[in-house]
């Protein structure tokens, strides 16, 4: 019989029939329709001026080096069990001190006031209610003391930049400590300052600079400027100045003479645990274990130093295999995706280590965009968990991952 048309019915034409319930919260309904990171990424582009999104979205000169750890993560090919028992998946880990629901904390970012006018506080929040923990950073633009009051239950390492003035950098350990920060993240790749052309050509200083450029970037982005304009002045909390460019503050204060022997400095300043960032060569790794420290962060800085720098993805495994399990590893640069963390566990680290993911949500949303960051990871994490066949992260392993060799890519 052939197929007849008929008008239908209301009561067949009223399930398909929705309507959304009209809110005044539009930054929130926004993010809830937020799916991906990338799609945080478009909401932050739309919202933050342009130097400031530059600020957070660029990387070192050509951008070689940020390209390359996200092919990386492109080039990973999951390799699933079925008929496994994945009603109830567990993801969270216990490393170094703090718990996570899933193997992430999240990275210590420079300047984040600049992002959004709540910044550090914001971030703060959003991983004390998920759970996570948050390093701060030296270059942070809220302090240790202001952290740790406003925010006490997170769990909170701080990140250190070794200065010029040890003195200096011996109080600001000092405050950490008496603030309730028991894991010292000393960063390691930055002799010098990486060149940011992006900075570079948008002008950007700390603190942002009311040029005819920045004067005009008012009209576009009207409610960054009036937050910022209504709070209190963006500056670095722990520097006792300021001005000029990101790499100009770097270039006068950082120290490049900084050599493996300053780690027993560092180890009689410090009372807590020390976790080395910015591990690019295993032959380093194997020497810092050696001197005695308690994990190390494989990373290239997210790209921001050194172009065309090892994607971490594929130095992991051979840092893994030099420290022999000595230490926790983790990861950072890249991280996009739930799918690149369970990645990056296969493949040896014990975590992942997030920063433009979670500043994509803070720009689009303060802390409710770092909120919906968190929850899309996490989703990500236990989705890709589920379709693996893997009840447990700790069950992860080498086996159920490779990076593909794709002739695109091998002839780059």
């Amino acid at each position: 019989m052939p197929l007849q048309r008929r008008i239908p019915t209301w009561g067949e034409l009223r399930p398909l029939v929705q309507f959304e319930k009209p809110t005044w919260r539009r930054t929130e309904a926004t993010l809830a329709r937020a799916a991906t990171i990338e799609d945080l990424r478009a909401l932050a582009k739309r919202r933050a001026p342009t130097a400031v999104f530059d600020y957070v979205d660029g990387a070192a000169e050509g951008e070689v080096s940020l390209q390359r750890a996200r092919e990386a993560f492109r080039r990973v090919e999951f390799r699933p069990h079925v008929l496994r028992d994945v009603a109830r998946v567990r993801a969270g880990v216990e490393l170094l001190g703090v718990t996570s629901p899933v193997p992430l904390v999240l990275a210590p970012t420079g300047f984040t006031r600049m992002m959004h006018h709540e910044g550090e506080w914001a971030v703060g929040r959003a991983a004390a209610a998920a759970g996570v923990p948050y390093a701060l950073s030296t270059m942070g633009t809220v302090s240790v003391e202001d952290l740790a009051a406003d925010v006490p239950e997170v769990q909170h390492w701080f990140q250190l930049y070794l200065w010029r003035d040890r003195d200096a950098s011996r109080d600001l350990m000092r405050r950490a400590a008496a603030n309730g920060f028991e894991t010292l993240v000393l960063t390691v790749d930055t002799a010098v300052a990486g060149q940011r052309l992006r900075d570079v050509r948008n002008g950007l200083t700390v603190p942002p600079s009311l040029t005819p450029r920045t004067i005009g970037g008012m009209a576009i982005r009207p409610r960054w400027w009036a937050n910022v304009l209504t709070s209190e002045p963006i500056e670095f909390a722990s520097l006792r100045t300021s001005g000029g460019s990101v790499a100009d503050l770097v270039d006068r204060m950082f120290d490049p003479s900084v050599t493996l022997a300053d780690l027993a400095w560092l180890r009689e300043s410090w009372p807590g645990r020390i976790v080395v960032k910015g591990i690019q060569h295993p032959d380093d790794a194997r020497d810092l274990v050696d001197l005695g420290v308690d994990g190390l962060i494989v990373s290239n800085h997210g790209g921001r130093q050194l172009d065309r720098a090892v994607a971490p993805l594929e130095l992991l495994p051979e840092v893994v295999a030099a420290v022999d399990h000595r230490v926790p590893v983790l990861l950072d640069s890249g991280v996009l995706n739930g799918g690149d963390i369970v990645a990056a566990v296969a493949l040896g680290a014990d975590a992942v280590m997030v920063g433009r993911a979670y500043l994509y949500g803070l720009m689009a949303g303060g802390q409710a965009g770092v909120t919906r960051s968190l929850e899309i990871l996490t989703s990500q994490v236990h989705r890709t968990l589920s379709l693996l066949g893997v009840p447990d992260v700790r069950d992860l392993t080498a086996s159920h991952v490779r990076l593909r060799q794709d002739s695109a890519v091998a002839a780059t």
